[in-house]
């Protein structure tokens, strides 16, 4: 999976895959979204009763998930963007990138240096103040 020439990605979830891999973009995908949902059923870092308390990890948890969905977009913008405006879409996927991107750096979930890949597009998004 890659963004770019100079961007590879590898896949590893510290469990059952311990020593990042290459895989192909969809199997990344597919690795990704199996490890968020895990990450999201289980109680001791989402948990789901009022007043339960969140992990002293939960930050660095929810980053990871915001780092990897990042790399997604950044796989889809590198590879796919002109099957993307071919199929008259762009509005869309620039509309859901544009609220991730703001979300993300509002709450300080990716560091500058993942962001690499898009930084051109995020800073036209980010209009300095």
């Amino acid at each position: 999976m890659t963004a770019g020439p100079k961007y590879e990605y590898r896949w590893a979830d510290g469990v059952q895959i311990k020593k990042p891999i290459e895989v192909s973009a969809p199997k990344y995908v597919e690795y990704l979204m199996d490890w968020i949902e895990t990450q999201l059923d289980d109680e001791s870092i989402f948990p789901q009763k009022l007043g339960a308390p969140f992990p002293p990890n939960f930050k660095e948890v929810v980053k990871t998930i915001f780092k990897r969905l990042f790399r997604v977009y950044a796989h889809i913008y590198h590879s796919h963007f002109q099957k993307i405006v071919s199929l008259k879409e762009e509005a869309h996927l620039n509309t859901c990138f544009k609220h991730f991107i703001l979300f993300t750096c509002e709450f300080g979930l990716i560091d500058r240096k993942e962001l690499a890949p898009l930084q051109e597009l995020i800073d036209s998004i980010i209009v300095p103040y």
